[in-house]
């Protein structure tokens, strides 16, 4: 997933003519964030549950400057949209139960109680009962219900909340032994900050406010190798190289003899290549004034 959205991003930034700096990963971003409030050394676990994913990395921030990643997990699989689907399957269910009808065949009527689920999902992260209101939502059929966040919650106990539902808050409270949330940053706004800050570092900003901040990632996944030889049977010296955009370099050397091989392992599938990016740029140049002149007619 990561290399499909790198590479999607990348060839949009190309082709508006943008420099492409740095990969950032979500979670690395949100921390930077906080930085304005933290004073000496601090563990924070940082909790990020969106759209469609599910993230949670735990990092060492010194002094509010030196951000050091200690671990990071998730599920690629989780998240919003997991929620409004039990909700709607939830809806349908009483539809069926109500009208003999079964919408879930008609694309359009699930659509319609799919955007009316996902507003009630969140009118239930501030008040304890939501109201569905569609009419004529399938062969004329209207379609009224309630549903409170007590019942939301048994619907979802299987794929747990989302940082804005108080159910998800409170289950945090409770494993970390009562210790109060840091709700103080918006969720919608925390990755763009911290991506903010990153280009203000790459781009060589000399303000004051940045000029201490230093993030450490560390690898998502485990690097290594697997040995075919038997033991002792020859000596290899292997060294992985990750460099901050996820590229990574691995040199093998044969010591007895100093044979050597070298292998980069780069996030570049399904790329654009540089002459069709250039084509791209330059026909929107050229038909930039026809476009403009459709736009505004």
């Amino acid at each position: 997933m990561k290399e499909t959205a790198e590479a999607f991003w990348v060839h949009r930034f190309e082709m508006q003519s943008l420099q492409y700096l740095r990969t950032l990963m979500t979670l690395r971003g949100k921390p930077q964030k906080m930085r304005v409030q933290l004073q000496g050394e601090k563990n924070v676990l940082i909790f990020d549950l969106g759209g469609g994913t599910f993230d949670v990395s735990i990092l060492t921030i010194d002094e509010g400057s030196l951000f050091e990643v200690r671990a990071t997990a998730g599920d690629t699989h989780l998240g919003g949209e997991d929620f409004d689907n039990r909700l709607v399957n939830h809806f349908a269910e009483e539809f069926k139960r109500k009208y003999k009808k079964d919408l879930r065949s008609n694309p359009r009527a699930l659509r319609r109680l799919r955007s009316a689920a996902e507003r009630a999902k969140r009118t239930l992260s501030s008040s304890t009962e939501a109201t569905i209101e569609i009419d004529a939502l399938y062969e004329g059929v209207d379609f009224y219900t309630k549903i409170s966040r007590a019942r939301f919650e048994e619907l979802c106990v299987l794929v747990g909340g989302s940082t804005r539902i108080p159910k998800v808050q409170s289950l945090l409270q409770q494993f970390f032994c009562g210790k109060t949330l840091n709700l103080s940053i918006n969720p919608d706004e925390a990755v763009a900050y911290g991506a903010a800050i990153q280009a203000a570092i790459l781009s060589g900003d000399k303000s004051s406010a940045i000029q201490d901040v230093l993030l450490v990632d560390v690898a998502p996944l485990s690097l290594g190798i697997r040995n075919s030889c038997t033991a002792w049977s020859t000596k290899v010296d292997v060294t992985f190289d990750l460099d901050a955009n996820g590229i990574l370099n691995v040199t093998a050397k044969e010591m007895s003899t100093g044979n050597a091989k070298n292998i980069v392992i780069k996030n570049d599938k399904g790329r654009l290549s540089q002459a069709e990016i250039d084509r791209m740029v330059n026909e929107a140049e050229r038909y930039a004034d026809e476009d403009e002149n459709s736009v505004n007619e």
